[in-house]
């Protein structure tokens, strides 16, 4: 059993892959050749967004969001501690601190609630993280950020596809960031991202700053970085994005499915029905004999994430709040196999040796 599925999603699309592979061969244009603002055209679509920009990859997406704002040395970002290590590494190598608020106990998401008494005269931004493929409370966060003029930028790497109230993830602030690293609902072969905004200036700043911050071919109008996608890899997600769609419904079968296995006997974070479901995790009291029984079932299991990033070395100096939830959540939260082609008897099957590992 894998843990995602890739090699199942590649025999279903390697006729389309393929070909998509063989045009980037064909014309030669591996940087920004013609199927980067064609898949940017059909992303921006299908997220409601004026403008998509496609970058080198997730934290660059990050990264180029923040600089394109003018954050810098001295700003700071509200964002969350409990997420990959790159929410708040983007907000670092922007010259800016992180200040960290804990997270709701349900969702995992940050809490709305506790933002406010952290915004100071030094806030730019806030930074939440739609985590596990379900989009925290925007409505809360933007009518917070508005009130304080603030700008929010949905760090959605993992929730492409997912929704809330109407509007896709990805378009739900002032800027959305996304992921293509493989594993993702929505991946490339390599790596790769794209941001998501409908200000036409900010889009501008963008597209600068992903080529060195050129307005032009050698006339550098801002200071930038090297974040272009690759044309390979925007064939690859051209070729998969026309079975997104199913896909995503696929996902959401499997967590219903888990749902049903576990009913009250397994805590679950998140799951709220227009999720991603980029990943499908339990809460349970202790993580080690469930993991354990897992492996001794040949069953795959990742633990995202095991610590809180206030917690990690090189982010001690921004441990200046108390976020128990988040450290809570770090010390026994478990994934569990997910994707669209995990079959009814797989998804049995893991539930049961859960279940089992509970009750012994």
């Amino acid at each position: 059993m894998e843990f995602t599925g890739l090699k199942q999603q590649y025999e279903l699309l390697r006729n389309d892959i393929n070909a998509g592979i063989q045009r980037v061969l064909d014309h030669g244009q591996y940087i920004m050749g013609p199927e980067v603002a064609q898949l940017e055209a059909q992303l921006a679509e299908y997220c409601g967004a004026r403008h998509c920009v496609t970058v080198s990859s997730g934290t660059e997406a990050l990264l180029i969001s923040l600089m394109a704002l003018g954050v810098q040395a001295g700003d700071e970002v509200i964002t969350t501690p409990f997420s990959f290590i790159a929410t708040a590494e983007a907000i670092v190598l922007a010259g800016a601190r992180p200040v960290f608020v804990d997270v709701e106990r349900a969702s995992g998401n940050l809490d709305p609630a506790r933002i406010v008494r952290r915004i100071g005269a030094r806030t730019r931004a806030i930074m939440p993280v739609s985590l596990y493929g379900q989009p925290a409370d925007m409505d809360a966060i933007n009518g917070i950020a508005r009130r304080h003029g603030l700008a929010v930028i949905e760090d959605a790497a993992q929730s492409f596809g997912a929704s809330y109230r109407s509007q896709r993830s990805g378009n739900l602030s002032t800027i959305g960031c996304t992921s293509f690293f493989p594993s993702k609902p929505l991946g490339c072969y390599g790596d790769g991202g794209a941001i998501f905004t409908s200000d036409d200036e900010m889009a501008r700043a963008m597209r600068e700053i992903r080529i060195h911050g050129q307005a032009q071919r050698y006339h550098h109008t801002r200071v930038g970085v090297g974040g272009r996608m690759d044309t390979l890899q925007c064939a690859v997600v051209l070729a998969k994005l026309p079975t997104f769609d199913d896909e995503i419904a696929a996902r959401r079968r499997v967590a219903t499915a888990y749902d049903r296995c576990f009913g009250s006997r397994v805590e679950t974070l998140g799951g709220a029905e227009a999720s991603a479901w980029a990943q499908y995790t339990i809460v349970p009291p202790c993580r080690e004999p469930v993991q354990a029984a897992l492996t001794a079932a040949g069953i795959p299991s990742v633990v995202h994430y095991p610590q809180a990033i206030h917690q990690q070395p090189a982010y001690l100096r921004y441990d200046d709040a108390a976020c128990p939830v988040a450290e809570l959540l770090a010390q026994r939260v478990l994934s569990l196999p997910m994707g669209p082609h995990l079959s009814q008897s797989d998804v049995a099957r893991v539930a049961a040796t859960v279940l089992a590992a509970l009750d012994a």
